[in-house]
């Protein structure tokens, strides 16, 4: 995938292992959002998950059909293997993905970076206000439940950090910084 970018004006925060950051969460609770700016403060690369879809998977959510765990595989892969291929080239990157569940994130963990996640979180009603406000993307809110009944909190034994996204973006950021002990390029 060439969707990864790079912001130009941002000094990387360049740490001893390359780490890939993944926002997860169910749609609408701002992973793109948060991803980008995180990317962007930490000068690291970003990649929007939805890009590796393969369009199958792009069709059904469209049509309003829940992914099942073997669509979920091939797109979990080819998220782990551009995390792979950037962490052997020595950058880190923030990437969005929903990793609702343990085993998918299990995938992501596969790659050869550290990998972290940047559980945000919100009540379903906060979320499915704000999808039903979004434009221009094909994940209907009519699946939202459905994301909703598959997602998996973090456990203590997973690299990772809860974020409550009830605040403004920005502030939604600093509190997953902090928490992760980044500090900003």
């Amino acid at each position: 995938m060439t969707d990864a970018t790079l912001p130009e004006h941002a000094e990387p925060m360049v740490p001893a292992q390359p780490t890939a950051l993944v926002v997860m969460g169910p749609s609408g609770v701002g992973k793109t959002t948060t991803a980008e700016a995180l990317a962007e403060r930490l000068g690291w690369r970003f990649a929007e998950a939805d890009r590796f879809h393969p369009q199958a998977n792009i069709d059904k959510m469209t049509r309003g059909v829940p992914l099942q765990d073997a669509d979920r595989g091939p797109w979990l892969a080819a998220i782990r293997d551009w995390i792979s291929g950037e962490a052997q080239s020595g950058r880190s990157v923030v990437v969005t993905c929903s990793a609702l569940k343990r085993r998918y994130r299990d995938v992501l963990r596969q790659a050869s970076a550290r990998v972290r996640f940047v559980y945000l979180y919100a009540d379903p009603t906060l979320v499915g206000a704000r999808l039903g406000h979004r434009t221009g993307h094909f994940m209907p809110p009519s699946l939202l439940a459905s994301q909703f009944a598959d997602l998996e909190p973090l456990t203590r034994d997973e690299d990772g950090v809860a974020v409550a996204v009830d605040k403004a973006p920005d502030l939604v950021v600093d509190d997953a910084l902090a928490q992760l002990g980044l500090h900003a390029g």
